[in-house]
């Protein structure tokens, strides 16, 4: 039977160095070569997941890039778009000021940029390190996106994250998608966009049963697609929200977690 396993990046299937440790990667190959199908769902933007999706050749075997936390989704074969949805730029404004008013970092993308719209600070050049691209200073990034953005990002002390995460969902709540996806980034989506309902979407047109989806994160972001997923598999460090609702808490990023799931539920 043919199965789909989901994989969050950074701190799930990325060790702490970013990086894609050898048992993991064969682990990956060798279902691939099977026939099941690896998708890679981040927070990232899309050309953030490229490498990744270089290095596990989805290309060659078909596997999928749910980016912008599944506001896209991407058949990496044949790099058709089967699903996005995108936020109204008129929140911008809004979302500046707060930014400006709290001393938050706030960013949002272009095809080839990080546009940073505040100051920079360590965690927007965190971000820009993870998505291999150069942040691009805007004086005027109201004027500038004259488009409707897959998502903005508020970068935010790590004591101070859920604090704004709660205010913001407070005034946006309502008509966009808030929520951390890690201690020092609030994500700004389209409202219904999570990662869960991207697999709904992608598995639906695939005709992929849910009893045979496996999803594997560890941060807050993960936790809805942890929730719907057959098999919902929690990294020994993630957070502890996550771990709750897994049906299965695997050995750390560092520590070959991914392989131990593919040879617990797949081969």
């Amino acid at each position: 039977m043919q199965k789909i396993i989901f994989l969050d990046l950074d701190g799930t299937l990325t060790n702490d160095e970013k990086k894609i440790t050898p048992k993991t990667k064969d682990a990956l190959m060798e279902i691939q070569k099977q026939g099941h199908i690896v998708a890679l769902a981040s927070g990232r933007p899309t050309p953030g997941m490229v490498p990744v999706a270089k290095e596990l050749e989805l290309e060659k075997y078909g596997g999928y890039i749910l980016s912008f936390n599944g506001g896209k989704i991407i058949n990496w074969k044949t790099k058709e778009t089967v699903f996005e949805n995108v936020m109204d730029r008129k929140y911008i404004p809004e979302l500046l000021r707060y930014a400006r008013q709290n001393n938050l970092g706030l960013i949002t993308y272009d095809a080839n940029h990080a546009l940073v719209a505040t100051r920079m600070d360590k965690y927007i050049a965190m971000e820009a390190m993870f998505i291999n691209k150069i942040p691009a200073y805007m004086t005027d990034v109201v004027k500038y996106v004259n488009y409707n953005p897959n998502k903005c990002l508020f970068t935010v002390e790590p004591e101070l994250s859920e604090y704004h995460e709660k205010i913001l969902s407070e005034k946006f709540g309502r008509e966009l998608g808030i929520y951390r996806s890690c201690d020092y980034f609030i994500e700004v989506v389209p409202k219904g966009i999570d990662k869960a309902a991207s697999i709904k979407v992608l598995t639906s047109q695939l005709g992929i049963s849910r009893e045979n989806i496996i999803a594997c994160g560890d941060g807050f972001n993960d936790l809805s697609m942890i929730q719907y997923a057959g098999v919902g598999v929690a990294m020994e460090n993630a957070v502890d929200a996550v771990k709750k609702e897994a049906d299965y808490i695997t050995t750390s990023n560092n520590e070959d977690g991914i392989a131990k799931v593919i040879e617990k539920y797949i081969l």
